[in-house]
C-alpha cells in the first residue's frame, strides 16, 4: 500500500490561502486532522485536508460558526476520503440559509437610503416613524432590521 503524500503546514497555507496560524487553530479545534509529525516535530497534513479547509472557509462565508462547522464535518464518513457526493450531501441544506442572507442583504440595500438601523437619514418620510427617538426605549441596536422582521412584527414603541 502506497504512503499518503503529506504536505507541510507552509504548503497547505500556500495552497489553501489560509494562514498557518489559522491552520493550527483549526487543528486545535478538531476541524482538520494532522498526520504524523515529521522527525523534526513539524506538522504534516494529508493533501485531502485542502477540501476540508475550502469547506471551512466557504461555511464561514455563509455565516456558520466554527461549532456549526465542526458538527457538519463530523457527518463526513470516517472510512474514506470524502467524495464530491459526500461534500454535496453535506452542503445541500445550506441553500435556505444562503437565501435568507440574500433576502436580508436585499432589505438592507433597499432600506439603505431611507434608514440605517433605528436612526433615520430622512426624517421627513421615515418608513418607521420614530418621533422623539422612541426607539431608544428599546435599548441599543438596530431593532427594526433585526432578522428582517416584517413591519407588523416590530417591537412596540412606548408613547
Amino acid at each position: 500500500m502506497a504512503a499518503i503524500p503529506m504536505m507541510t503546514i507552509g504548503e497547505v497555507a500556500r495552497r489553501s490561502g489560509v494562514a498557518a496560524s489559522a491552520l493550527r487553530f483549526y487543528e486545535e479545534r478538531g476541524l482538520i486532522p494532522a498526520g504524523p509529525r515529521a522527525g523534526s516535530g513539524h506538522r504534516r497534513y494529508p493533501r485531502s485536508v485542502l477540501r476540508r479547509i475550502a469547506f471551512i472557509v466557504f461555511a464561514q462565508r455563509i455565516g456558520l460558526s466554527l461549532d456549526e462547522i465542526a458538527a457538519e464535518l463530523k457527518k463526513l464518513p470516517g472510512d474514506h476520503i470524502p467524495t464530491a457526493r459526500d461534500w454535496s450531501r453535506l452542503s445541500r441544506p445550506w441553500t435556505a440559509r444562503i437565501d435568507q442572507r440574500i433576502a436580508e442583504l436585499q432589505r438592507l440595500r433597499d432600506g439603505l437610503s431611507d434608514c440605517i438601523g433605528c436612526g433615520c437619514l430622512s426624517l421627513g418620510h421615515c418608513q418607521l416613524v420614530n418621533p422623539g427617538d422612541r426607539a431608544a426605549g428599546l435599548g441599543a441596536g438596530a431593532h427594526f432590521w433585526i432578522a428582517g422582521r416584517p413591519a407588523g412584527d416590530q417591537p412596540k414603541l412606548k408613547r
